[in-house]
């Protein structure tokens, strides 16, 4: 595994998105991952991606724009529709895949892979309006299940792009893609204020271990993982 962090060009805005009830709000680790896709040169058209999770389509949007075929997937019928508007509005074509990973990995394989999944842990077990971001008592209920599909969602060069927080543990993240054959790399990281969930369950995340007492901001990390 190695670490290689990079400056990347900054991602082209997509705009005003609407969002129905529930729907994630696209915030600064969306902003993370898609400057690092607006920066690698083999997504483009041609290249068959898909955005896991999508939500309001964000990423879809932005790996779009490049003119690759995008499959973007969500497991709700809210998000699926968020993102159908929101592709409407822009005049691209995004097929829509409701579902998680096997769904996803059914309707693949894929060149790109992107995903920005729930990672922060959660006192409580995630709900219907809460799945979007809790992640389970160590913050990793989605990013494990997504590690180990990871090799069967990708051509045999097909890369995986995600996102997540250093409170979920990236070392986790590269050691189960290693264990898939995913040779990892560590393209940009930032720190970022604690969004409302976090802030919210601040004495959760401290009394765990996931941050330190007066912290007020977390680290986001992108990963690149190919075989």
């Amino acid at each position: 595994m190695t670490t290689s962090v990079r400056t990347e060009p900054e991602a082209r805005p997509p705009g005003r998105l609407f969002r129905l009830p529930g729907v994630y709000r696209p915030q600064e680790d969306t902003a993370l991952l898609s400057g690092v896709l607006a920066g690698d040169p083999r997504i483009g058209p041609g290249a068959r991606c898909a955005d896991l999770g999508t939500g309001s389509g964000a990423l879809a949007i932005a790996l779009a724009r490049t003119g690759a075929v995008v499959v973007a997937a969500d497991i709700s019928v809210r998000a699926l529709a968020s993102a159908w508007v929101n592709t409407v509005l822009r005049a691209l074509l995004i097929g829509l895949l409701r579902g998680g990973l096997r769904e996803a990995a059914e309707a693949g394989p894929y060149d790109v892979v992107v995903a920005n999944p729930p990672y922060v842990p959660s006192p409580a077990p995630a709900v219907r309006s809460t799945r979007a971001w809790d992640a389970g008592p160590d913050g990793r209920a989605m990013l494990d299940p997504l590690c180990a599909a990871a090799p069967s969602l990708l051509t045999r060069a097909g890369a995986l792009y995600l996102v997540q927080s250093t409170m979920s543990d990236v070392d986790k993240t590269r050691y189960a893609l290693a264990a898939g054959g995913l040779r990892s790399e560590v393209l940009a990281r930032a720190e970022v204020p604690f969004g409302p969930v976090a802030s919210g369950r601040l004495k959760y995340l401290t009394e765990r271990g996931f941050v330190r007492p007066g912290d007020r901001a977390e680290e986001l990390v992108v990963l690149r993982a190919a075989r």
